[in-house]
């Protein structure tokens, strides 16, 4: 399994656990808490005003937890860019054979 594809479960538990943050918590409708979440989960911030005060606690949780999951799924998705890049340019160790050392 490829590096990024192995973290779609980490970022679909993400993102439905801030629509259920956002619907039971604040109210909003489906379609409102998938905005407010995607949002958060790409890195922008919430489209509607928070209204109770566990939505605000709540909410704040979920984006330093989301924004962690942000840094973590783009990290291990470049990982291999940057490795290539930097082994382009001789900065990364390549791998050896499994041959005799001369």
């Amino acid at each position: 399994m490829r590096s990024g594809a192995a973290l779609l479960p980490l970022a679909g538990a993400t993102l439905m656990l801030g629509m259920a943050i956002y619907h039971w918590v604040e109210g909003l409708s489906w379609s409102s808490a998938f905005l407010n979440a995607a949002m958060l989960l790409g890195g922008m911030g919430p489209a509607d005003p928070l209204h109770t005060e566990a939505g605000r606690w709540l909410a704040g949780l979920y984006a330093l937890f989301a924004g962690l999951v942000f840094l973590v799924v783009a990290g291990v998705m470049l990982s291999p860019v940057i490795h290539h890049v930097l082994e382009h340019w001789g900065r990364a160790p390549r791998e050896r054979s499994s041959g005799p050392d001369k």
